[in-house]
């Protein structure tokens, strides 16, 4: 069967980028499969994830953090508040928006979606030098900035 990102007829920008998007479906379905056993959706751990990195964030920020309307991200942030994962404070800046933080319930649920992602990561970069590694990660930021100025 032909490689379809070996197509030499194609551009190498062509074959890269369909390369990228097939590796992200890849990486995201692995992980997915892998946390299902954890009784969480994609959307529910990577809204953790990034509860985690940015405590305290609005319900707008975490929205654009994740690329998502502001109104999904509050249906699911009140579905983790009601699963005793995430909680909802006043702010002491701004008494009309609530920062979400983790809960102390959510900690064991974070270090096994840790564990998870160290061993993808371990996975998906074996055999690259950590210098390989920064070098990917500094071509993957410039083509974030390109895409993300549309």
């Amino acid at each position: 069967m032909k490689n379809p990102f070996d197509d030499q007829h194609e551009s190498p920008k062509r074959r890269a980028g369909l390369r990228l998007t097939v590796i992200a479906r890849l990486v995201r379905n692995n992980f997915d499969r892998k946390v299902a056993a954890l009784n969480v959706t994609r959307s529910q751990w990577a809204m953790i994830a990034v509860v985690a990195r940015c405590p305290g964030s609005t319900q707008r920020t975490i929205a654009e953090y994740l690329q998502m309307s502001e109104a999904s991200a509050g249906r699911l942030i009140d579905r983790l508040c009601a699963d005793g994962l995430l909680e909802r404070r006043e702010r002491r800046d701004d008494r009309r928006a609530r920062a979400v933080y983790l809960t102390r319930q959510a900690e064991p649920l974070l270090t096994k979606l840790g564990a998870l992602a160290t061993e993808s990561e371990h996975r998906m970069f074996n055999g690259f030098s950590d210098a390989e590694v920064e070098q990917l990660l500094s071509f993957l930021n410039r083509i974030y900035e390109s895409v993300n100025r549309g």
